[in-house]
């Protein structure tokens, strides 16, 4: 099933249950008012949820409505964590590059994760309101999963059951903060604005076969001023959303609501896919030329971040917004 949250004026807005073509939903109120509620009593009442969506797929529920003009928030506009990784491998490599840092030690056999906002989320339509472009303004497209809690200590071998819906993310990055901030050793701060989220998410089974081993094996559609950036293929994760549940929780529970995030979706075959931000580009564009080519973005750019499934459908809907001037 595919849900979404209307903004309704209320912090964690109104849960909706959306058909999977993304062209009706209906309000799950009489179930749970919002995803956050969702999921932490999910086992209670998803199967209610899957009802209403089953319905829903196979005509109409009466007081079903056109979800493509609803005002949609994230899904979860806010809740109690997000973790994010840096899971592709060619990603880090890049990064290593383009920023002059020797290789981490043990990269590739401990994922990287930092703890981000998680108090204010931003929808697929809504606008990124940013103090300066001075501040090397980039995108980043990747996948991100929702978990109910998970308990301290659990094995990879067993975490993909906590996995209850997955979705489309922008972690949007100030690259010229990023430096200074990473010198620190405490974590991102003013570089990592807040991070948008496609229209719906969606449960695993939505994905069918694409959804393997911890990793959705599709490609991420990025354009930038409707122009193609790239295409890289999200399967090539290092490390799969069990690896990185089973990191998050070695030594705490985690929360039911947590989202944790894959990392930029990146491809070695950078060459021929192209890229998920612009800092790759511009570190390939190094490596190849001797210098960075490619500007950040400016204010009045947008971004689109999509994935289709086998048949060309969209899956999560597109994350499609504008960079603005903070007002």
């Amino acid at each position: 099933m595919k849900l979404a949250t209307l903004r309704d004026g209320t912090p964690d807005g109104h849960l909706l249950v959306v058909s999977r073509d993304l062209r009706r939903a209906v309000s799950a109120s009489g179930i749970c008012n919002t995803l956050r509620s969702a999921i932490e009593s999910w086992e209670e009442v998803a199967p209610k949820l899957q009802s209403v969506s089953d319905v829903l797929n196979s005509g109409g529920t009466g007081g079903d409505f056109d979800f493509a003009n609803a005002r949609l928030g994230p899904p979860l506009p806010r809740t109690w964590q997000w973790l994010d990784a840096s899971a592709f491998h060619s990603h880090g490599d890049l990064m290593e590059r383009a920023f002059k840092h020797a290789p981490l030690e043990g990269k590739l056999t401990r994922p990287l994760m930092y703890q981000g906002g998680s108090d204010d989320f931003l929808g697929p339509r809504e606008d990124m309101a940013l103090p300066s472009e001075a501040d090397g303004i980039d995108f980043e497209a990747e996948i991100a999963i929702i978990v109910d809690r998970v308990p301290m200590s659990t094995s990879a071998s067993d975490s993909l059951q906590h996995v209850k819906l997955l979705m489309l993310a922008n972690d949007a990055s100030l690259r010229s903060l990023a430096i200074t901030e990473m010198k620190t050793g405490f974590g991102w701060i003013h570089a990592k604005p807040a991070t948008s989220f496609s229209p719906v998410a969606v449960t695993p089974d939505e994905l069918g076969p694409a959804w393997q081993n911890g990793r959705v094996h599709l490609p991420v559609r990025v354009a930038w001023n409707e122009r193609e950036f790239g295409r890289p293929n999200a399967g090539a994760m290092g490390f799969g959303f069990h690896e990185l549940i089973a990191h998050a929780a070695y030594s705490r529970n985690l929360s039911a609501g947590t989202i944790i995030g894959s990392g930029t979706v990146s491809n070695a075959d950078y060459d021929v896919v192209g890229s998920a931000c612009i800092a790759e580009r511009r570190a390939i564009e190094l490596a190849d030329e001797g210098r960075a080519i490619t500007e950040y973005m400016r204010f009045g750019d947008r971004v689109r971040i999509e994935m289709l499934d086998a048949e060309g459908q969209s899956i999560f809907g597109a994350i499609d917004q504008r960079v603005v001037a903070r007002s």
